[in-house]
C-alpha cells in the first residue's frame, strides 16, 4: 500500500534520516522532520522542520499530529559513559513517539533499531530474527536500543502497526558518522584493525537503507506479517571487514591500513578508557571501549530470509557501485 502521508521523521537532520526525507519528497510525499537541530538544506527541499527534543511530549505530539507514518530513526549512538544520556533518548524518547501515536491515531510506526540489540561479543554468522536478546549488553547503546525496541514491537496492534529494522552499517555519500571516524583516524594515524583474524561483516549502503524503510511502511497494516517484527538489513554481501575499510579508505583518497591489534589490546585499552572516564565524569566519549573492541574482532553477517520475504527487500545497490558512488561524491 503506497503511503499518502503526511510522514514524520525524526532525526531527520542524520545521515539515514536525511535520506529518507529527500526520498520521500520526492515522492511527492508531506514530510516533516524532527530534530535537535535546525537544518536549513531539509526546508529548503520543502520539509517542514521541527526543532526539539524526542522526549517532550509537547513537541513530539505536534510533530505527529495529523501524520500517517512515523519513521523513528533519531537516536543517541556512540560510546559515552554516561547511560542515563542513552536513557532518555533511546527509551524515554521512544517511549515518547509511542505515546504520540497513540494519542494521535497514527497507524504505522517504523523503528531504526540495530543489530547490536542481540549482539553478545561473539561472532553473528549468517544468523536470523529468531536470535534472543541477550541478557548482558556490552554498552549502553546496545542495552537502549533493545529496550526501545522491545517497546515498538509490544506496542504493534490493531490501531498502531509497528516495524522495526536493523541496517548494519550504513554507509554512502553524504556520511556523516562511519567514513568521517575513519578518515580522521586514518589521518591522524591512529586508525588500527582489531583482531589477528579477518571476519566478515554486512554493510548497508544509503539507497537500500532507505528502500527498507519504504517498503516496510508500504506493508506495514494490522495483521500485516511485518507487524510487531524486527528485520536484518544489509547489503547481503558479506565482506571481510579489513577489505571494507580499505576499500573505504581508497574511496576517500587515502592509503590502506595494515597495522593491527589483538582483541585482548583492545579490550584492555578499552577497560582503562572507560575507568579513566567514569572516575573524572569526562565528556565525550572514549576512543575504545571493550563493547567497540567486541563489535571491531567479530563477525556480523545476517541471513536476510525474512526481510525479502515480508518487505520484499532486494538490495538495488552493490557495495562495488556503492564504492564507486562515494568516490565520485567525494572527488
Amino acid at each position: 500500500m503506497a503511503i499518502t502521508g503526511p510522514a514524520l521523521v525524526t532525526g531527520g537532520g542524520g545521515f539515514l534520516g536525511r535520506a529518507l526525507v529527500r526520498r520521500l519528497l520526492d515522492r511527492g510525499i508531506e514530510v516533516r522532520s524532527l530534530a535537535r537541530g535546525d537544518y536549513p538544506e531539509l526546508r529548503a527541499w520543502g520539509a517542514k522542520t521541527l526543532c526539539g527534543s524526542i522526549d517532550d511530549a509537547a513537541v513530539v505530539g505536534a510533530a505527529v499530529q495529523g501524520c500517517e507514518v512515523v519513521f523513528h530513526v533519531a537516536a543517541k549512538v556512540g560510546t559515552s559513559m554516561k547511560r542515563q544520556d542513552f536513557v532518555r533518548t533511546n527509551i524515554d524518547g521512544t517511549q515518547t513517539i509511542l505515546d504520540a501515536c497513540r494519542a494521535h491515531a497514527v497507524s504505522k510506526l517504523v523503528y531504526t533499531s540495530t543489530p547490536s540489540v542481540v549482539h553478545t561479543g561473539g561472532d553473528l554468522e549468517g544468523v536470523d530474527e529468531s536470535l534472543p536478546y541477550p541478557t548482558h549488553f556490552g554498552g549502553h547503546y546496545p542495552a537502549t536500543k533493545a529496550e526501545a525496541e522491545r517497546r515498538v514491537l509490544a506496542a504493534s496492534d490493531a490501531t498502531l502497526s509497528t516495524v522495526a529494522l536493523r541496517p548494519h552499517l550504513v554507509w554512502g555519500p553524504g556520511d556523516t558518522n562511519l567514513l568521517p571516524r575513519l578518515v580522521a583516524r586514518a589521518r591522524a594515524g591512529r586508525l588500527r584493525l582489531v583482531g589477528q583474524t579477518p571476519r566478515k561483516i554486512d554493510t548497508t549502503y544509503i539507497d537500500n537503507a532507505v528502500d527498507a524503510h519504504l517498503l516496510a511502511a508500504e506493508r506495514l497494516h494490522p495483521g500485516a506479517a511485518c507487524a510487531g517484527r524486527a528485520y536484518f538489513i544489509a547489503n547481503d554481501e558479506p565482506i571481510f571487514q579489513d577489505e571494507m575499510i580499505n576499500r573505504l579508505l581508497e574511496a576517500a583518497g587515502l592509503p590502506p591500513v595494515s597495522r593491527r591489534i589483538s582483541t585482548r589490546v583492545a579490550r584492555t585499552v578499552g577497560a582503562v578508557l572507560e575507568f579513566a572516564y567514569r572516575v573524572a565524569g569526562a565528556e565525550g566519549e572514549p576512543i575504545m571501549t571493550r563493547w567497540l573492541a567486541d563489535q571491531l574482532s567479530s563477525a556480523h553477517w545476517f541471513d536476510l530470509t525474512a526481510a525479502r520475504r515480508d518487505l520484499g527487500y532486494i538490495p538495488g545497490v552493490s557495495v562495488d557501485e556503492g564504492l564507486r558512488r562515494l568516490a565520485q561524491s567525494l572527488a
